[in-house]
């Protein structure tokens, strides 16, 4: 499987999944998508697009679904921010995160991000991709330490090397969790079924398991808003940064 003969930060794209029901911040996301939900004065997911313009990354991708039209009337396509915005949706039937790229690879490059739109990764981007180009994998997973802090941790990560992962059977072993950012070649996800449900979980367990996923250990902490307790979070870390 061919590479990319070179990987540049903006032309890189990224899949940013925000198509999620987003239940349990009910009531507020009865109404609004979990992305336009307010973060120190401004939809969150105006801080994220402004987290990766910052870093050189301008082609963006937004997989949607529940009230998924209004990120686009709110956005547009991206000229306002210098950025180019586009937008992918998952139509009737949900898709997971799996099916959610691979519905929208049509806008994506031969490499893309993949990342989660309820989060802020504040990491070193272009030293993330510079790793992956100069390595023969064919994905990229980000991992932090976690020590079941954040989450269950569910990654096997030892000596720089990512030996094992599974979101569904953790093993005590494991320290380390999935931070949230990956880079993927575009033949692994066309060998994903097209408009079926399909778990990005399985295609990453699988590729580490056959050994074609690199691992990059990231130090700095990420924020969501995917519970009430994590928007709490991060609306205070936010607010921080931008007093």
């Amino acid at each position: 499987m061919s590479r990319p003969p070179e990987l540049s930060i903006a032309e890189v794209p990224v899949a940013l999944l925000a198509g999620g029901l987003a239940t349990r911040l009910r009531p507020t996301t009865a109404t609004i998508p979990k992305a336009l939900v307010e973060v120190d004065g401004r939809p969150f997911i105006d801080h994220q697009l402004e987290l990766l313009r910052r870093n050189g990354i301008l082609r963006v991708v937004v997989c949607l679904g529940h009230l998924g039209e209004q990120v686009e009337a709110h956005l547009g396509d991206g000229r306002a921010l210098g950025m180019d915005l586009r937008y992918s949706y998952d139509g009737d039937t949900l898709l997971g995160t799996g099916g959610a790229v691979r519905r929208a690879l049509p806008h994506l490059g031969e490499a893309f991000w993949v990342m989660y739109g309820d989060s802020y990764m504040d990491i070193n981007y272009p030293a993330i991709l510079d790793f992956f180009a100069r390595s023969d994998a064919l994905g990229l997973m980000t991992v932090i330490r976690n020590e079941n802090r954040w989450d269950r941790s569910n990654v096997l990560f030892e000596d720089d090397r990512l030996l094992r992962y599974d979101k569904n059977a953790p093993t005590p072993e494991m320290k380390h969790i999935d931070y949230g950012v990956s880079l993927l070649l575009r033949p692994v996800l066309e060998s994903v079924p097209a408009r079926r449900l399909y778990d990005l979980a399985d295609v990453y367990r699988d590729l580490v398991a056959e050994g074609r996923m690199v691992g990059y250990a990231v130090t700095q902490r990420f924020y969501e808003i995917g519970t009430p307790s994590g928007l709490k979070e991060t609306r205070a870390y936010l607010a921080g940064r931008h007093p």
